[in-house]
């Protein structure tokens, strides 16, 4: 079998994503056949022995596709040396272990999806995999229509510009305005961003579908296992939106 290189392995072992995986080279907590690893190895998945931190890693039998409604508090990581409440403690009792795809914010709500397919976070995590995440949002004080205009069009991020969002007023109180936002990228904390920029703060955040999976009726703190139908959805909107890059 053809050599692959070590982070992908570990990323399809559902390990960790390449990113954390080269982050776990880099501590020395990898080794190959006994052997500290290397950024830049290669592994023979069929021959090669290899351990994170002393435990052996293979390939799981199956996958697992989750989507877990994230209630407030909890943090998007499957462990924290600080001891905060995870989203680890909600999917325990999968079965098999799962890694988040993407994430939330602590102060954010909603859909987060699950799996230990490396593949298949990798494919919808890519930059060129815009696919459509939408989530509904509280915006404090009441918005003007200027405002709102102004969301719809791109923003200058991290020294680049954002996609335009897609923006729908749902409600228009005298205080507040509760907003749909449909984006096709995921910058780092983005929503709350644009809303700073125009002077509002998010009072709530909440992810209400990812492509054509919606939160539906799920309950936060609970999760449940995609349909078939619903994994080759995100599959096929993930490579349709990465091949047309």
């Amino acid at each position: 079998m053809e050599k692959i290189r070590l982070q992908k392995f570990l990323s399809d072992c559902g390990v960790a994503s390449r990113r954390k995986a080269e982050q776990l080279i880099i501590e020395n907590r990898v080794r190959v056949n006994g052997v500290i690893a290397s950024i830049g190895d290669k592994v023979d998945p069929q021959k090669d022995v290899v351990t994170v931190n002393g435990k052996r890693v293979t390939k799981p039998e199956g996958y697992k596709y989750i989507m877990l409604n994230k209630p407030r508090g909890y943090i998007s990581t499957m462990s924290d040396e600080f001891g905060r409440k995870s989203v680890a403690d909600l999917v325990k009792d999968v079965g098999i272990r799962v890694y988040p795809i993407g994430r939330l914010d602590k102060d954010s709500e909603g859909l987060l999806l699950f799996t230990n397919d490396g593949e298949f976070s990798n494919l919808l995590m890519h930059p060129s995999s815009h696919v459509e995440k939408t989530y509904r949002v509280t915006a404090k004080p009441a918005l003007k229509d200027e405002d709102i205009d102004r969301l719809s069009l791109p923003f200058m991020m991290d020294g680049k510009e954002t996609t335009p969002a897609v923006v729908t007023v749902l409600e228009q109180k005298e205080d507040r305005t509760v907003l749909e936002i449909k984006l096709k990228e995921g910058r780092n904390r983005q929503i709350r961003r644009m809303l700073e920029e125009i002077g509002a703060e998010t009072a709530r955040l909440k992810r209400t579908a990812i492509g054509g999976i919606k939160l539906g009726m799920l309950r936060p703190g609970k999760w449940r296992e995609l349909m078939q139908e619903e994994v080759a959805s995100l599959y096929k909107a993930a490579r349709t939106k990465k091949g047309k890059e």
